[in-house]
């Protein structure tokens, strides 16, 4: 068998052994990275973003907020991993809720359950439950592992398959700034690049789900979104420009949202 040939079923060997399902949707993905790695990244640049940025105390009622929402969804996350036997997806997960005092309207979550919300998101939230959608949204990427799909597909293009070991091993530096341009966080700028309409969907499902699963009444997405819509008019920036609100969102969600209520939501 040709050198070449040798290499490509390798790499397709690797390719099908990085192939992951993802939660409830069940949908195939990339996942290259091992996961001590990208959370190893995520760590440190949370870590990093939250010490330089004017983040709440937890004596500030914005800030017990979204801890008591954070919480809320990371125990419905835990319970339906269990119940589903894919808690070893999630035992690394060192779970973290900031609020930074800065007025961007956005939020997000890093790989391994570090979650930042910006005080000018909570006038378009308006309530407790509307910033469930959000963060639940959020956390849903961090569950389905959508930051790992995308980092792994950007070290084929970068990289290539068949030198993808040696980028994850000994080319630290590259992996460490393919990481921070596909996680660009910082006092000013929250994650920047658009996630696909794939993935948006995905998260906007399990999102409703766990929000449901943690008490907080799915419906609320519908006049959210619609908030955040009109406030698009106003050209808010970074977290319109990354999670796109559209009528064809609303109307997916409105699909969604009557069997989620039904099945999963629990006063």
């Amino acid at each position: 068998m040709k050198i070449k040939n040798v290499l490509w079923l390798l790499f397709t060997i690797l390719v099908l052994q990085a192939c992951k399902t993802v939660p409830v949707t069940g949908r195939k993905q990339l996942n290259l990275v091992p996961n001590f790695m990208i959370q190893g990244l995520a760590f440190s640049q949370y870590d990093s973003v939250v010490k330089a940025s004017p983040t709440l105390t937890q004596y500030d009622e914005r800030a017990q907020m979204v801890t008591r929402v954070g919480s809320g969804i990371q125990h419905a996350v835990e319970s339906y991993m269990q119940q589903n036997n894919m808690s070893k997806e999630i035992k690394n997960f060192k779970w973290e809720f900031n609020t930074i005092n800065e007025n961007i309207v956005n939020a997000w979550c890093m790989p391994g359950g570090k979650v930042v919300v910006y005080t000018g998101l909570l006038p378009v939230t308006q309530n407790e439950t509307a910033l469930a959608v959000v963060m639940g949204h959020e956390i849903a990427h961090a569950i389905a592992r959508h930051g790992n799909e995308r980092m792994s597909q950007a070290l084929l293009i970068n990289f290539g398959g068949l030198v993808l070991e040696e980028a994850l091993k000994e080319k630290k530096g590259e992996t460490q700034a393919l990481f921070l341009g596909l996680y660009i966080v910082g006092s000013n700028l929250a994650l920047a690049l658009p996630n696909s309409r794939m993935q948006e969907s995905e998260a906007d499902k399990l999102g409703l789900i766990f929000m449901s699963m943690a008490g907080y009444d799915p419906a609320e997405a519908i006049p959210f979104w619609q908030r955040m819509a009109a406030a698009n008019t106003n050209k808010i920036p970074q977290f319109l420009s990354t999670h796109p609100s559209d009528a064809t969102r609303i109307k997916n969600l409105s699909a969604l949202i009557p069997e989620i209520k039904t099945k999963y939501y629990k006063k």
